[in-house]
């Protein structure tokens, strides 16, 4: 076999180490995704590489004054109106990671597999993420070097309230910029407030002008490939649709030729963004 990469506690000894392998967990950031809540996901039968989003137009109501009389003098109902109907397509990309661990050394598949399934998260994560670079952008207003202010995501807010949607809201907000965030919200503007102490006590927003916010380390030029700085991602549900076919898989078969056990996580999932309108990217593109 020419792939000879077989793990053992020959050359992964820190897995030894009880201590070190929960380290390893903690490290990694649960996916914010997955759940479904932030992102709607829809679920793709099996036989189906695919899953179709539709896109419903508006109707605007019929205002009934006086009935409605034909020439025959024979009551009629009012027009009926029939939305605009088109589709999006969303693809489904197959994640995988895959291991061999030897019985020599006797590192716990089960660990090994919890690592590889959180690697299956990451690679969801920043799929969905990656999908945002198609949003509405809005640069970050000031001079340079450009700090994301509350200002900045009341325009955001605005605009996606002004374009028509009266739903919940969601914020991620990159590494980069959530030290100015949070600098922001523990100015003395706030001072005294229960949100402002909430916020410095355990580092969650909360919610701000109606956006409930989140950190996120993807939200980055390179996961969202380009040069534009992404500083915050602000959107509906409506905005974005993931499709999956069941959840993440971490399977763990007997490879007697290897001396040891195979361990792949898997999970097929794909991510578009619906809706554009519905969401603002707001940018450091100084």
């Amino acid at each position: 076999m020419a792939n000879s990469a077989y793990g053992s506690g020959l050359n992964l000894d820190a897995l030894v180490v009880p201590v070190k392998s929960a380290t390893v967990y903690a490290a990694h950031e649960n996916s914010l995704y997955l759940p479904g809540l932030i992102v709607p996901k829809i679920e793709v039968p099996a036989g189906s590489a695919s899953a179709q989003v539709p896109l419903m137009g508006s109707v605007t109501a019929t205002t009934i004054t006086s009935e409605g009389v034909a020439a025959d003098s024979v009551p009629q109902d009012f027009d009926t109106v029939l939305p605009s109907d088109t589709k999006k397509t969303i693809n489904l990309s197959l994640h995988a990671a895959r291991t061999v661990l030897r019985d020599l050394g006797g590192i716990d598949v089960n660990d090994m597999g919890r690592i590889m399934g959180n690697a299956i998260a990451t690679a969801v994560d920043k799929e969905i993420t990656s999908k945002m670079v198609d949003m509405n952008r809005q640069e970050i207003a000031g001079t340079a070097p450009q700090a994301i202010a509350l200002a900045d995501i009341f325009t955001a807010v605005g605009a996606i309230r002004g374009a028509g949607e009266g739903g919940k809201l969601y914020g991620i907000v990159s590494t980069n910029q959530y030290a100015n965030l949070l600098s922001a919200i523990g100015s003395n503007s706030f001072a005294g407030g229960e949100f402002q102490n909430t916020a410095m006590r355990n580092g969650f927003f909360g919610n701000i002008a109606g956006v409930e916010c989140y950190v996120s380390s993807y939200l980055n030029n390179t996961v969202l490939g380009t040069t534009l700085n992404p500083a915050m991602a602000i959107f509906s549900q409506d905005s974005m649709r993931m499709a999956a076919q069941g959840g993440v898989n971490v399977e763990v078969a007997r490879r007697p030729e290897a001396v040891g056990f195979d361990v792949v996580a898997s999970m097929a999932q794909g991510a578009i963004l619906v809706d554009a309108s519905r969401s603002v990217l707001i940018v450091d593109a100084s």
